[in-house]
């Protein structure tokens, strides 16, 4: 009877947080907000998500892993914090939706002649290249490059390029000082054994003074997710230690992770599995599963729960990939799952990754597999 009641009272509490989509929908709109600048390198972007996310740690009632839930590292970036202004043939052009600058680009203000090199490329001089492109994709730079390389949508601008009229700044930082934000829920029975769950909480800023990128999916959704699982295990404590880490510097080359990898707030051997979130706020046509292949025993329990439960309509397996935060604790040996969902808006790394059409779609299913697995690996 003991045993049936413990069924019903995890039953019951799965299914309270997991329809808790509220509050993971206020985390997402609050972290592609305006306030937070693209969770950046600008405006004290990402510094501000992480605050937010510490703030949250603390309220949810989590231990820090280390002092306190920061760790804090620096890496080099190029900034674009001031003027981005692009005309072609006269009109100027709207940043993100007509044009980008390409991230290791350095300043530039000049008047030039656009030469045609091919049907997708112009050059007004050796410094500065035009380039036609069916989708704009933005991203980091650690360095500054030699040419400023200004890529236009052909959707939005479809006249031949004859002139440009350029003035864009950019702003090399050799220290940027960035933080992981850290934090755990105590085991009851053992421990010093971890469940980890990640998020990188960084995405692209802005460039310019006027333009950010929100990223809803890319990661808000991510860390809205890990908020609420954090909810979850803080009310109901598991057996195993489960700790929460949410990443800065992913877009910059997960630079996050390796460092957490190279200075480790807990020890990895005691790691015994870890789920990495990025890209799972939709869902519509299933998730895939990076290193499935790799922890084949893992990906055939997560299955069974699936099955069990219809919670994804198909869960894909793939191989070893250096594609997300994961990547560094399995190359020391760190059990890891990285989970992105598929479907819905295509938006990557682009000014309309945007909270309003980000539909959460399988927010539910897949916070109740991830209990299920997580449950499984603690027997």
């Amino acid at each position: 009877m003991k045993k049936l009641w413990a069924i019903i009272f995890l039953f019951l509490a799965i299914n309270t947080f997991a329809q808790d989509s509220t509050y993971t929908r206020n985390v997402v709109n609050t972290l592609t907000s305006k306030a937070f600048w693209g969770r950046g390198y600008t405006k004290d972007g990402m510094k501000k998500a992480a605050g937010y996310i510490a703030d949250a740690y603390q309220k949810i009632g989590l231990l820090p892993m280390g002092t306190n839930y920061k760790q804090d590292f620096s890496f080099p970036v190029n900034t674009f914090p001031g003027k981005m202004m692009v005309a072609i043939n006269g009109q100027k052009l709207i940043p993100g939706k007509d044009f980008i600058v390409n991230n290791e680009s350095p300043g530039i203000k000049q008047k030039a002649i656009l030469t045609q090199i091919d049907s997708l490329n112009y050059q007004a001089n050796p410094s500065l290249n035009v380039l036609l492109k069916d989708k704009l994709t933005w991203s980091v730079a650690t360095e500054v490059g030699e040419k400023t390389i200004i890529q236009v949508n052909k959707k939005y601008f479809t006249a031949m390029p004859k002139e440009i009229n350029v003035d864009i700044e950019n702003k090399f930082i050799s220290d940027f000082e960035a933080a992981n934000v850290c934090g755990f829920v105590k085991g009851t029975k053992f421990p010093d054994s971890l469940l980890i769950i990640t998020a990188h909480y960084d995405h692209l800023g802005g460039m310019g003074a006027d333009t950010y990128f929100p990223g809803a999916n890319d990661n808000a959704a991510g860390v809205a997710t890990l908020l609420s699982l954090a909810k979850y295990y803080a009310a109901n404590p598991q057996p195993y230690s489960i700790g929460f880490i949410c990443f800065a510097g992913e877009e910059a080359g997960l630079l996050g992770s390796r460092y957490f990898v190279e200075n480790p707030l807990v020890s990895l051997s005691k790691i015994k599995f870890l789920l990495n979130l990025d890209l799972v706020g939709t869902g519509e046509t299933g998730m895939t599963v990076v290193n499935a292949s790799v922890y084949s025993k893992a990906f055939a329990q997560l299955n069974a729960i699936n099955n069990e439960h219809h919670y994804i309509s198909k869960i894909n397996s793939r191989g070893k990939a250096a594609n997300s935060d994961h990547y560094f604790f399995t190359e020391k040996g760190v059990p890891a799952f990285f989970i992105y969902t598929q479907g819905g808006p295509s938006a990557y790394h682009d000014v309309f990754d945007k909270p309003e059409t980000l539909p959460l779609t399988k927010y539910n299913s897949l916070f109740k597999l991830i209990i299920g697995f997580n449950q499984k690996l603690m027997e």
